[in-house]
């Protein structure tokens, strides 16, 4: 296992303003561009939240007692994660939401398209809706969650024509058939899936109609192993194989685990050993992190070591979007983990095919700490 640089453990500040837009400063699939190219890289739809993230508490809420964060931030959740974590890594990213016409509506707009470069054509503003919230509250590593919301307009999550994209990225429901799935898949899209838990404790794959049209599908281990029965996380992506042609099981502090049924591929690569502040959105960052290696067409082992390294970052920082690593933190984080004379030759070497993929140059040392979004400051950094 190698082990990362330290963050610095401090949490974001109500006093700083919105991070200004930063495109990526890599296009991981430049070398696979062309004219005929679908306009957009991957399409997603879902459920734009605020997300309000209280930081720096020493203990859960108490019951009866007031308490107070050292830190808060606020930014776009919910869908939102997924749809910055693919932006930051050089994906030209389509979210189609639906947007309250609040003002909570109007910042998670602005910040998505103006401070992430995300196309919300397929999206709009739906007036008389206000915007989910959520507040999370991030202590010992781990958050505790409050949201609030109406049920979305009738129309939500998503229009029947989604535009063409590369790929898509879908959460499934069990149960229940997303209709802009199947309808993405023809037009060519190869569809990646994660699932929530199952409320009912059926865990029937029968139920999971739409992973017939999925090219790769990322459960964790306990999902993973109550879906397909299998007793070990690893036989539980083997079984998966026989309904996906690909599968990747998450195993949390152990890594991951992925077979490809089409080559007999397998891969197993371990975590990266971080300090862990906040794991919010961190298993949306680990989907857009093995999405872009797949759409680059890397090696299946190097796609696992990307998707886990850009989900170690992420829990280093508070927040969902806020906490996506673009490749100006993996660029930093390559060139500090270099410098440390006790790191594992073998492991480094796992992570070697970054070198030719980073920044050449990167001004700001490592740690770097993302600007936060605030609601009511101004647009400079």
């Amino acid at each position: 296992m190698i082990a990362s640089a330290a963050s610095t453990g401090k949490g974001p500040s109500s006093s700083v303003a919105r991070r200004p837009q930063c495109p990526a400063q890599v296009d991981p699939l430049a070398a696979l561009r062309t004219p005929t190219d679908p306009p957009w890289d991957v399409y997603l739809t879902g459920t734009v939240f605020l997300d309000i993230i209280f930081t720096g508490l020493d203990s859960a809420p108490v019951r009866g007692t007031e308490s107070w964060a050292r830190g808060m931030g606020s930014s776009p959740g919910g869908v939102a994660n997924m749809a910055t974590a693919l932006a930051r890594l050089g994906l030209k990213t389509s979210l189609a939401a639906a947007f309250g016409d609040d003002h909570y509506g109007e910042y998670c707009w602005d910040a998505l398209e103006q401070g992430e470069g995300i196309d919300l054509a397929p999206s709009r503003t739906v007036p008389g809706w206000h915007s989910p919230v959520t507040v999370s509250m991030a202590y010992e590593g781990e958050r505790t969650m409050v949201s609030h919301g109406h049920e979305p307009p009738p129309e939500e999550p998503a229009p029947d024509c989604p535009p063409r994209a590369r790929a898509a990225v879908a959460s499934l429901e069990p149960g229940k058939q997303a209709p802009w799935i199947a309808q993405a898949a023809a037009k060519g899209a190869r569809i990646f899936a994660d699932v929530g838990w199952d409320e009912t404790g059926a865990w029937d794959l029968a139920g999971l109609a739409d992973l017939a049209h999925c090219e790769a599908f990322l459960p964790n281990a306990e999902e993973a192993m109550r879906y397909t029965g299998a007793n070990c996380p690893r036989a539980a992506a083997h079984a998966l194989t026989e309904h996906v042609p690909l599968a990747v099981v998450t195993l949390g502090a152990e890594g991951a685990y992925a077979v490809d049924r089409r080559t007999g591929e397998t891969a197993e690569v371990p975590a990266i050993a971080v300090e862990a502040l906040d794991p919010t959105g961190a298993g949306d960052v680990f989907v857009a992190g093995f999405v872009t290696g797949t759409l680059a067409n890397w090696p299946l082992a190097d796609r696992l070591a990307f998707a886990g390294l850009t989900a170690a970052l992420s829990v280093q920082e508070f927040g969902g979007s806020l906490s996506a690593p673009g490749w100006a933190e993996i660029g930093a984080w390559w060139r500090e983990i270099q410098s440390y004379d006790d790191q594992d030759p073998a492991a480094l070497r796992r992570y070697a095919f970054l070198t030719d993929l980073v920044p050449a140059e990167q001004a700001r040392p490592w740690p770097l700490r993302r600007a936060v979004p605030t609601i009511g400051f101004g647009r400079s950094a």
